[in-house]
């Protein structure tokens, strides 16, 4: 993914308002972050628990959607797969996220659901540049590349979702 600006971010949401996107709380590290390995950015809001948000290249262009997960734990035993980059939390590691679809839609309280890595790191999941605590990837005869193009097609076909 290439480098985004705070106004890059903030241009791409797609299923909310432009005051919306406005408010939002922006990662504070956008210069530090590993763009090179990122397929897309994903954070959580510090000051929303409940919110979070996905930035990701589409058609050449930027599309951002912001998502809703609930404050309900499962139980530590619990383990849960994530529906883009198909990594196996325990417990909370994994949640189902909901995002208010685009237009009129949206406005009229329509959303669609997706089980995602709560840390929103599929990415680096992926790449193996990051394991996720006591959960596990599953040994693929996939290469690295067709992993992370699979990852990409699932969180389009959420965005197509979305849009539709």
């Amino acid at each position: 993914m290439r480098s985004l600006t705070e106004q890059d971010i903030r241009n791409s949401f797609i299923n909310c308002s432009k005051g919306e996107a406005k408010r939002l709380a922006i990662p504070r590290d956008l210069d530090e972050l590993p763009w090179d390995d990122l397929d897309f950015l994903g954070w959580r809001d510090p000051g929303a628990p409940d919110r979070s948000y996905v930035v990701t290249e589409r058609d050449d262009a930027l599309a951002g959607i912001t998502l809703r997960f609930p404050s309900s734990q499962h139980g530590f035993l619990h383990r849960s797969m994530c529906s883009l980059c198909l990594t196996t939390h325990p417990g909370n590691g994994v949640s189902l996220m909901t995002a208010r679809k685009a237009g009129t839609a949206g406005r009229e309280g329509n959303s669609v659901g997706v089980y995602i890595c709560a840390d929103l790191d599929c990415s680096l999941y992926v790449r193996g540049k990051k394991v996720p605590p006591s959960g596990s990837r599953f040994e693929e005869t996939l290469t690295m590349e067709e992993q992370i193009a699979r990852t990409v097609r699932n969180l389009s076909a959420f965005l197509e979702k979305l849009m539709a």
